[in-house]
């Protein structure tokens, strides 16, 4: 399989380009002449942010749902382990970039249990600073300039933007995992010059929560080989579910491995969102152009850190099970209070998020326009869909990342100004 491929032409116009030129313009910021700078649009979530952080200035009380940073301590037993560990002075030095060999061991131990997959830990797994510095940097290692990456959307947005900044192209496609998929991608094949590198997956999926299953990625492994693609699946929210069996990961599907990379991280599986640590795992090929990359761009997390990681993924899953029991409760409560508001918000079956479509009267203004308004009017922080891709705008995104108590005073708040609404949609059509 050529996973690294020769540098290509540009693309025909005929394929949308997503962040290309003409952001200068917009913003008008002398940083922006930069080509990579270029092609990355507004941070649209730094508006909210601005007004946010106004308002607390201000002494308003904002309740956070915007970015799904976890509210919830790291069990202690593994700040304990990274205590011990980091008495020790030779854990101060440099470490390695691609995991010390206990780590990798322990991710590998980690798949044969969940998944029945098994993995070479010398071969087939790379630690990561993150599931997010994962992405850039295997965008940096596989992709010339001009290379059609397929990328759902709405999505994460490291997915696209990552291979933007490598030079490559997004071709958008839907984000259902189900029949609805394969035709879009289909179409991409036979129309995209040059042919599509690889294939992006995010189930569980953030922002929309949508669960995929093993049948979805037989198919998807099919098309992949059929058309010599590679899947970059993105499975950092495999243990952040509520209904039904567990997530499945792509690899469990025989010949997965031949064209597939997985990511993981354990941001919020064990709530070390700023400890840094992931992993990719799979094809030995990518898993060695990205870890040649890494080499030349970091040693790796800090060693004491690596061990307390090496301590979590070895334990007994009971710190995993209490991390999905608080967000199936704060789920529960957003959905039953939101609802009671006048704010329908679906019960997602899997993430730390919810995803929701604006209340119809307020649609019309888009997800960055509604997500201000709850700032200044109901003190609630919620991240904009348009965030996530054009296909989101309708919705916006609520982390469970505050307590039950703090989430029914979200929703009092909701209703409070939705119950007053008709004044303020008068004032907003005067605007």
């Amino acid at each position: 399989m050529n996973v690294l491929r020769k540098e290509t032409s540009q693309p025909p116009a005929s394929v949308s380009i997503i962040g290309a030129g003409g952001i200068c313009d917009l913003i008008g910021n002398s940083v922006l002449d930069f080509h990579r700078i270029q092609r990355l649009p507004p941070y649209v979530f730094e508006q909210v942010n601005r007004l946010k952080a106004s308002a607390r200035a201000g002494g308003a009380d904002i309740i956070d749902l915007g970015m799904g940073n976890p509210d919830l301590p790291t069990p202690q037993s593994i700040v304990d382990k990274l205590c011990e560990v980091v008495q020790d002075p030779r854990t101060h030095r440099y470490s390695s970039s691609k995991g010390i060999p206990g780590l990798r061991r322990a991710q590998a131990a980690y798949y044969a249990r969940r998944f029945g997959v098994k993995l070479n830990p010398d071969t087939q797994v790379v630690a990561t600073l993150g599931s997010k510095e994962g992405f850039a940097n295997m965008a940096q290692a596989i992709t010339a300039p001009g290379d059609v990456i397929l990328c759902p959307n709405p999505t994460y947005p490291i997915h696209a933007f990552g291979f933007l900044m490598a030079g490559g192209v997004i071709r958008s496609m839907s984000v259902e995992p189900d029949e609805s998929f394969f035709p879009p991608l289909e179409r991409a094949v036979r129309h995209s010059i040059p042919k599509p590198l690889a294939l992006i997956l995010n189930y569980p999926s953030n922002p929309t929560a949508l669960v995929a299953t093993l049948d979805f990625y037989k198919d998807v492994v099919a098309f992949a080989k059929k058309h010599d693609i590679i899947v970059l699946s993105d499975l950092a929210y495999s243990e952040i579910y509520f209904d039904g069996a567990p997530p499945p990961s792509v690899l469990e599907v025989p010949g997965a491995m031949d064209v597939t990379v997985e990511f993981t991280s354990m941001s919020k599986t064990f709530s070390m969102p700023g400890w840094r640590m992931g992993f990719a795992v799979g094809n030995e090929r990518l898993i060695a152009a990205l870890t040649r990359v890494k080499s030349y761009l970091d040693y790796g997390a800090f060693t004491p850190i690596q061990v307390a990681a090496t301590h979590a993924l070895n334990g007994d899953g009971s710190d995993i099970a209490e991390v999905r029991n608080v967000y199936k409760r704060r789920r529960d409560v957003m959905v039953e209070s939101f609802g009671k508001a006048g704010f329908d918000v679906p019960p997602p079956a899997a993430t730390m998020f919810a995803w929701a479509k604006i209340p119809e009267k307020f649609r019309h203004l888009g997800s960055l326009e509604f997500s201000k308004l709850l700032v200044e009017k109901a003190d609630v922080a919620v991240a904009p869909g348009i965030g996530f891709g054009e296909m989101g705008d309708d919705y916006v995104r609520l982390a469970l990342v505050e307590n039950e108590h703090r989430i029914r005073q979200a929703a009092r708040n909701i209703k409070r100004w939705l119950s007053g609404d008709e004044k303020f949609e008068i004032n907003v059509m005067n605007q």
